[in-house]
């Protein structure tokens, strides 16, 4: 049973950004230029001998996160140790759960900070008056596609829609190469997918509606029904699936491909939609922001600096395997750079009108 209209507005993906090409990944000397210009200011702002310490930041912080706990965890622990006196609260659930949450409370505000997943949650709740303007030391060098009007919101990393197989299973000379070989019968009940409350699986309903046409993507979403491909709630069950031979395909985000190879998995990752007369490849990102009348503003601001300074995206890109938005921080040795491929052009504001008509797609067809 689909939810309300009102709470699936939160869930849909729709920064679907293939029409901004990413910065070219730096060498490492970017990152340790950053580094040092960071702590000659730090320098620079102190007086005789004994440096003055950073104004003090102490009480608690509540965050509620659309990212998984895993995730974000790092990076709050990272956080903590430059702000011993900070205590952090963690709430993480789905992105409309927590939209939903940060409405009821516009009265009485309980969180500090609202992470996500994607950038159009953020958008439609920043529009509902529920966010305050920061912009976050360091943000300005961030792409202007990635910060929100008014200097609501700020995106944080960005990630790409891919599908990875098990070698075990699959031949390198039968991998698909277009999302749409996914609906080929010969992988008939062999594939593993995120659902329709998916914020991913709906970005990528989404941006296909805009690529190829309402029909089109009809017969897509029909074509992986009739393939039978498992739908999940998420994607970790997806890669853990697909690791154990489970399936032999999976259709996830790329650091999730990353993470199962961590674990010791014999996968392999697939860009697809790459040939010609192929639309590219389908990207997203995360993003951040303060919630008006936050109780606890200094630490809420502490941490957008911190999620947005070299330290915090170097997290995301060396734990997470994650694109991190700020110049000059390094991709993940392993990730490959953005700017060698193809990536799909889809019009953001046109995706956000037609949440209805993406939802009404997904139900027709029965989408779990």
């Amino acid at each position: 049973m689909y939810k309300t209209r009102f709470t699936m507005l939160f869930l849909i993906v729709a920064l679907l950004l293939g029409a901004c090409a990413p910065a070219a990944t730096p060498e490492p000397a970017a990152t340790e230029a950053a580094v040092s210009s960071s702590e000659e200011a730090a320098s620079s702002s102190s007086e005789t001998t004994s440096p003055e310490p950073a104004p003090e930041v102490s009480g608690q912080l509540v965050i509620y996160s659309g990212r998984s706990e895993a995730l974000i965890q790092p990076v709050i622990e990272a956080f903590k140790a430059q702000y011993p006196n900070v205590e952090v609260l963690l709430k993480a659930g789905s992105n409309s759960e927590l939209a939903n949450a940060l409405i009821e409370e516009q009265g009485n505000p309980q969180a500090d900070i609202f992470i996500t997943t994607e950038l159009f949650t953020i958008q439609s709740l920043s529009q509902q008056g529920i966010f305050q303007s920061y912009l976050p030391n360091g943000a300005d060098a961030l792409p202007a596609e990635f910060v929100g009007p008014d200097n609501t919101w700020v995106g944080l990393t960005r990630r790409a829609r891919v599908i990875m197989y098990n070698k075990d299973l699959v031949p390198e000379a039968e991998l698909p190469t277009s999302i749409f070989d996914l609906t080929d019968p010969k992988w008939k009940g062999q594939i593993g997918a995120a659902g329709s409350t998916n914020g991913s699986m709906q970005a990528q309903v989404a941006a296909l509606r805009q690529l190829i046409g309402e029909q089109a993507t009809e017969d897509w979403l029909n074509g992986l029904l009739a393939n039978e491909v498992t739908f999940f709630g998420g994607h970790t069950d997806v890669r853990k699936a697909v690791g154990a031979g489970e399936f032999k395909l999976g259709l996830v985000n790329h650091y999730y491909y990353h993470l199962q190879v961590a674990e010791g998995s014999n996968v392999g990752i697939i860009y697809p939609d790459q040939g010609e007369g192929q639309f590219g490849l389908i990207s997203n990102a995360t993003s951040a922001a303060i919630i008006i009348g936050a109780p606890n503003l200094a630490p809420a601001q502490a941490f957008m600096d911190f999620l947005v300074s070299v330290e915090g995206q170097k997290l995301f890109a060396e734990g997470n395997y994650e694109y991190p938005l700020l110049p000059g921080v390094a991709l993940h040795p392993d990730v490959a750079p953005l700017d060698g491929f193809r990536l799909a052009e889809v019009d953001v504001a046109q995706a956000a009108t037609e949440v209805d008509a993406t939802f009404n797609l997904m139900e027709m067809v029965g989408l779990p």
